[in-house]
């Protein structure tokens, strides 16, 4: 990692085989390299999900047979990972982006103190 990338912060989940395929791990990892760099990735590999808040993303990882999302935010010192599922359906469940959005309240509540 450059002195210039920013860190990845954990705030839930983790890519690790299994359940990830080698290579769905490696393409979150090399996704998340990207992030850390300062590239803005785009539809396929993500897209906003303001329903969870500002500066909020949903990486799209492709597996044999899953769908895998990493909720991420960016923020100005680093990437926050806020939730790591594989999705099912077209839509995010609502249970998702509300512990998201609990997460997020938390972080903040946190760095305040």
């Amino acid at each position: 990692m450059d002195a210039d990338d920013k860190p990845l912060v954990w705030l839930h989940g983790q890519v690790k085989t299994p359940p990830f395929s080698q290579s769905a791990r490696l393409e979150a990892g090399f996704l998340l390299r990207r992030l850390q760099q300062g590239e803005a990735l785009s539809l396929p590999q993500s897209r906003p999900m303001p329903s969870i808040g500002a500066r909020c993303h949903e990486l799209r990882v492709r597996d044999a047979e899953q769908n895998w999302r990493i909720i991420y935010r960016i923020d100005s010192d680093a990437i926050l990972i806020l939730e790591v599922f594989n999705k099912k359906s077209q839509t995010t469940p609502k249970l998702v982006i509300e512990i998201c959005q609990q997460r997020l309240k938390q972080y903040e509540r946190d760095r305040q103190e």
